[in-house]
């Protein structure tokens, strides 16, 4: 049943990279709308989720606010070092570089898979969990696909990388829950995952899809986007119970 309940995950995931391919020729708009996906899915879906699963405290601190600081960080090493790299080999001060787009379309790929393992799990547990892990799943693996397409062309990966990220994306969920059947994670460790992912994901909605969404376009209805994003993954994480 988490197998069959994973292919509306794919469609939805398709559904919203189609979407963010659809509308290219208002990219300040999709990049609003991207970085308020990701700032909404970051602050009211895996921050919360990741507190309750690994809120043990390391020298005063919830560990999974420690991995999230840690994670915003690794994003932005690691971007800094291949920016650093490009520059040394002549790539123009300030260059997108395409390396990062698909790092960060991977790990979009990764929560996606946990998504699925997640989903697999929730189905073992019994079928009202099942249905109610579906629904988050399936409602926000729309804000996925469409920030996994952003993520990669915005970084000036070729249409055909982001497409097959896209498609990687899609897959992940049924590939999560058939390995649920496997796999059983511990809840901690989960929950340091979730705080570290959403790090890096912070950093890529504030460092570089917004700016870069008002750099060219400061308009109103960018900012409308953005909170129309955020306004989104609220709807979603209300109607699935948290």
């Amino acid at each position: 049943m988490a197998v069959v309940v994973a292919l509306g995950a794919f469609l939805m995931t398709l559904f919203g990279g189609w979407v963010a391919q659809r509308v290219t020729d208002r990219r300040h708009l999709v990049l609003g709308l991207a970085g308020g996906l990701m700032l909404g899915v970051v602050g009211l879906d895996l921050l919360p989720e990741a507190l309750e699963a690994a809120g043990e405290e390391v020298f005063g601190v919830p560990e999974a606010l420690l991995l999230f600081v840690g994670g915003f960080l690794f994003a932005h090493v690691v971007e800094r070092l291949l920016a650093t790299r490009r520059a040394a080999h002549g790539a123009e001060p300030g260059e997108r570089t395409p390396q990062v787009g698909l790092v960060a379309a991977g790990a979009m790929v990764l929560h996606s898979l946990m998504d699925g393992i997640a989903l697999g799990a929730a189905f073992q547990v019994g079928g009202g969990m099942g249905a109610t892990v579906a629904l988050a799943v399936i409602t926000h693996d729309f804000a996925d696909g469409f920030n996994t397409y952003t993520l990669t062309s915005l970084y000036g990966n070729e249409r055909r990388k982001a497409l097959a990220m896209l498609f990687a994306d899609a897959l992940a969920p049924i590939a999560g829950a058939a390995l649920a059947t496997f796999l059983t994670l511990p809840e901690e460790l989960l929950g340091g995952y979730l705080g570290f992912f959403g790090g890096a994901l912070l950093y890529l909605a504030a460092a570089e899809i917004l700016p870069e969404a008002h750099h060219e376009h400061p308009a109103r209805t960018t900012l409308l986007c953005t909170v129309a994003g955020v306004g989104f993954i609220w709807l979603v994480v209300g109607l699935s119970g948290g």
